[in-house]
């Protein structure tokens, strides 16, 4: 089951045909495709979003070919779809409208690892999982850590301000960016930001573009803080009764005052897909909390985490990964759950929300009344320290999916109800742009459609996405 992209207006055939004789003539053959396998290969991304097959894909090698690539896209009056690695789940860098998709995974060099000043510059093709091995062999350390981190990209990254685990302790992908180089519509190079730890000269225009989705430029080089890589680490499993059990024992970590870099929460659906990919968990538990701990000195934080949750009404047991393989074998399978769901039925959608902690425990009860009414299968697992939580929708019959959707559109309203956001990390794409309105009011929207025209007058880049369509625009 998928979901169907926003219309965009068409673009005509003959300014189509006016753009791949413009990019082949500037970029030469090998870096312009119009095989029918490579436009069929760039027309989706990770997300259930049915995508249209573009008319041309460019695979980019520096930021002179983005620059001229979105020129030629100006100048014809052609849609652009920028992406790289396609792991995201909200169908940003699916391909609506058809046109060029500019593809960036060629620009993936890491151009240096600053010890001294704790600064990284790289390009936006680079996978996040290479850039984190390669400053930890200089004992350093980039925290953000989406599950993809072994085929995202970090230019991916910074559009969605993509977050992860550690993100309780640590933040996301937006507090490490100080600086980057953007390219807009007509082909004009910025160099936005700074190298040093502080800065307050202008707008802060770093921060506008992190998470914009591709909506407002592209990215050819990224500065990203690094910080020390910690000295030791250490990773807890606690198992619970209930799940109300496991998000009490989250704000009993909390109250007393530590700070894992992650606190991981599974429901019992999720757990059961844990213990089926061979994670050794008890099985008479129905919730469990992962849990990790990193810094300096840190057995007394062990500790006392271990004696806070263990003395809990409703805690199973509490232990300690006895190695590094243990620690391993328990990450993996985290972060390969939602691979694992996708095996438990036929069709699968992930929703991606945050409330205040302290509502964990009553999102999950109004999810389960809801979902309760309508029959729907769901279960959910998250970053409970941070109260983000992913919560999916499985179903096997298409007949299923008029009450999926009910229970979805109810998840968004009590979110929001609860204090919280519609989502923490995958952004709003195209999957999410219809509940834009229940978090921001219509004066907010149409600031941010302004800011949007400021960058992007003629709507090219990236139509479709974030914003609930309105008449016949773009974007």
């Amino acid at each position: 089951m998928v979901l169907q992209a926003p219309t965009v207006p068409e673009i005509a055939k003959s300014a189509v045909a006016r753009a791949i004789i413009d990019l082949n003539a500037a970029l030469g053959g090998s870096k312009v495709s119009v095989e029918p396998e490579t436009l069929a290969q760039f027309a989706n991304d990770d997300s259930d979003v049915l995508g249209r097959m573009p008319d041309v894909v460019v695979i980019a090698e520096s930021a002179r070919d983005i620059a001229t690539t979105l020129r030629v896209a100006q100048q014809t009056g052609v849609y652009v779809t920028p992406r790289a690695a396609g792991t995201g789940r909200t169908g940003g860098a699916t391909c609506v409208g058809g046109g060029i998709v500019l593809v960036t995974t060629g620009l993936a060099s890491i151009k240096s690892i600053d010890r001294r000043n704790l600064l990284a510059t790289v390009q936006p093709g680079v996978i996040l999982a290479d850039l984190q091995r390669a400053v930890e062999a200089e004992g350093l350390f980039y925290p953000p850590d989406p599950s993809s981190l072994d085929t995202c990209t970090l230019g991916g990254n910074v559009a969605e301000n993509a977050g992860g685990p550690r993100a309780f302790k640590y933040g996301v992908t937006g507090d490490y960016v100080l600086g980057l180089d953007a390219i807009v519509m007509d082909g004009t190079e910025l160099s936005i930001g700074r190298k040093t730890p502080k800065g307050v000269t202008g707008y802060d225009m770093t921060s506008l573009l992190v998470g914009s989705e591709g909506t407002l430029a592209a990215f050819s080089e990224l500065t990203l803080r690094l910080l020390p890589k910690p000295d030791e680490l250490e990773t807890v499993v606690a198992t619970f009764d209930s799940v109300r059990d496991a998000a009490a024992g989250v704000a009993s970590i909390v109250a007393a005052g530590l700070t894992p870099r992650c606190i991981e929460l599974l429901d019992d659906q999720a757990l059961a897909c844990v213990r089926r990919d061979g994670a050794a968990i008890d099985a008479r538990a129905r919730a469990m909390l992962l849990i990790e701990i990193d810094g300096s000195n840190i057995s007394p934080v062990v500790e006392r985490i271990g004696n806070a949750l263990s003395s809990m009404s409703g805690c199973r047991e509490v232990l300690t990964a006895k190695d590094e393989a243990e620690r391993e074998r328990l990450w993996s399978a985290r972060r390969q759950l939602s691979r694992s769901i996708r095996k438990t039925a036929k069709h699968k959608l992930s929703e991606d929300v945050v409330v205040p902690r302290t509502e964990i425990v009553h999102l999950l009860e109004k999810v389960e009344a809801a979902c309760g009414a309508l029959s729907v299968r769901h279960l959910a697992y998250g970053h409970a320290g941070d109260g983000n939580l992913h919560v999916n929708f499985l179903w096997d019959d298409d007949s299923e999916r008029p009450n999926v959707d009910k229970a979805i559109d109810q998840l968004m309203r009590d979110a929001i109800a609860l204090g919280g956001t519609l989502s923490g990390e995958h952004g709003i794409g195209v999957s999410k742009a219809q509940y834009l309105p229940l978090e921001q009011s219509d004066a907010l929207i149409a600031l941010q459609r302004r800011v949007k025209d400021a960058f992007d007058p003629r709507g090219l880049l990236n139509p479709g996405k974030i914003f609930p369509r309105v008449g016949h625009t773009g974007c």
